[in-house]
């Protein structure tokens, strides 16, 4: 159309310098529109929008062309491998120092009678100050997908049997080694090794998990140092792993992944120690959460969970006489558990029955005897405040039976009041304080009586 309005006889009539104008732009436009035609053919580059008018020449023409190449697209990296199997592998632990003190109380007493002690802290009664309660360190995570380790020791345990008698503190002993097998998108898993055994809702949970400074006896008589070696499967139902990721994401002190249901068969002579007989210790455990929110009013966002743990074993104590008994003793329990989880109020109760070894006075021999005892906790949790989160609890427990890892099985008599908090400035780091009345008969058949006392204990934690 530029060339056809160019050519018409008003344009002819113009004056010459006009029409040499007109031509060169017409020249211009031509090399142009042959660039972009050359540019469009060789796929090198999109049309180029239109621009100002540029003198023509061939060399400049096609260093615009050059100019706007596109570098070729990277190629696609290989997928990385995956990651080896100590890659997956992590360290981690907790430390726990204590120190008790001893208000009013029978700290020492004349031969043959009790005096005030605890078979879970060494440290009540004696003359010191400052102990190690746990040093844990721990090396786990998964090897595969279908398959993870756990293997854990402790610093802090005690040798005793010197030649003077005295303790020698800090040694490292194991405590877990063991692997776990996963099935079914992980819903079952077999755990082969020593591990926790699944019986007590509290011998399941983790010490620096727990709120009140120790175990309570009547639970943790039946597996004292809670460990054994064995072959266990646990199941997990997805709708109350669910319920139980919810609690730890809210911050709720679990009891660790035991599974909903346990079925687990176990040497039964207790942790570290040598198998004595051919019977197996046979364990079964069912602890279902509920979700209360239902029940609408002060229930909604609480979880309630209620178990019951059974336990047939055979036992063979040590004896003052040196070795184990000859004789295995019946050792078969029932154990009952429930939580409402602290939201922010909660209780905690267990209680256990059955029949363990236990020293007889009058007969001056061992015999399978009747047994039982619990507790109950109550806490309240305050997840913010100035200070930190802290937990205030209450805590009464009793037991009466034999205490079966002691030497000749003594039977204890135990009532015991706690009043405590546990205080979290830092998630790493925690500090308990309580205060326990005791009532306590000390675990040595050749001691006979109760001591009571008063005692303030503080313990330090630190996780890493």
């Amino acid at each position: 159309m530029a060339l056809t309005s160019l050519s018409s006889p008003a344009l002819a009539a113009e004056d010459p310098a006009t029409i040499a104008s007109l031509q060169r732009q017409i020249d211009e436009l031509r090399a142009q529109v042959q660039a972009l035609l050359a540019a469009q053919q060789n796929a090198q580059t999109p049309a180029l929008p239109p621009t100002a008018p540029a003198p023509v020449a061939p060399a400049p023409a096609a260093a615009p062309v050059l100019a706007v190449v596109t570098p070729p697209a990277p190629t696609a990296s290989k997928p990385g491998k995956p990651k080896p199997w100590y890659d997956r592998l992590q360290l981690r632990g907790y430390t726990q120092m204590r120190v008790s003190e001893v208000i009013d109380g029978d700290t020492d007493a004349p031969a043959g009678v009790s005096r005030l002690r605890s078979v879970h802290d060494a440290g009540v009664g004696e003359k010191g100050n400052f102990n190690f309660r746990r040093i844990r360190l721990a090396l786990q995570g998964d090897v595969s997908d279908r398959m993870g380790l756990y293997l854990q020791g402790e610093f802090a345990s005690a040798v005793t049997g010197q030649a003077n008698g005295e303790r020698r503190e800090n040694f490292f002993q194991l405590r877990d080694a063991y692997a776990d097998v996963y099935f079914a998108d992980r819903t079952i898993k077999l755990r082969v090794g020593q591990s926790k055994v699944p019986f007590g809702w509290e011998n399941l949970q983790s010490s620096s998990n727990r709120i009140a400074i120790d175990r309570a006896d009547g639970p943790n008589s039946a597996v004292p140092g809670e460990r054994d070696i064995g072959i266990v499967g646990f199941y997990t139902p997805p709708a109350i792993q669910k319920i139980w990721d919810d609690l730890a994401k809210d911050g709720q002190k679990l009891f660790g992944n035991y599974g909903a249901f346990a079925l687990g068969v176990y040497n039964g002579q207790g942790t570290n120690r040598t198998e004595k007989n051919d019977g197996l210790m046979k364990v079964a455990m069912a602890t279902v959460p509920f979700r209360l929110d239902g029940l609408g009013g002060p229930f909604v966002g609480k979880v309630l969970e209620l178990g019951a743990e059974g336990m047939l074993n055979t036992f063979q104590p040590e004896v003052r006489t040196g070795g184990v008994s000859a004789r295995a003793y019946i050792d078969n329990r029932v154990n009952l558990h429930a939580i409402l989880y602290p939201a922010p109020f909660g209780i905690q109760a267990e209680w256990s029955w059955g029949k363990g070894p236990e020293w007889d006075r009058l007969t001056q021999s061992l015999a399978s005897k009747p047994l039982s005892g619990g507790y109950v906790q109550a806490m309240y949790r305050v997840k913010h405040s100035p200070i930190g989160a802290f937990i205030p609890y209450a805590r009464w427990q009793s037991y009466r039976g034999g205490w079966k890892t002691a030497t000749n099985a003594p039977r204890i008599s135990t009532d015991e009041i706690e009043l405590g908090v546990e205080w979290l400035p830092l998630k790493e780091f925690e500090v308990t304080m309580a205060y326990a009345r005791m009532r306590r008969s000390e675990a040595d058949e050749r001691r006979s009586g109760v001591a009571r006392g008063d005692l303030l204990r503080a313990q330090i934690q630190w996780n890493y």
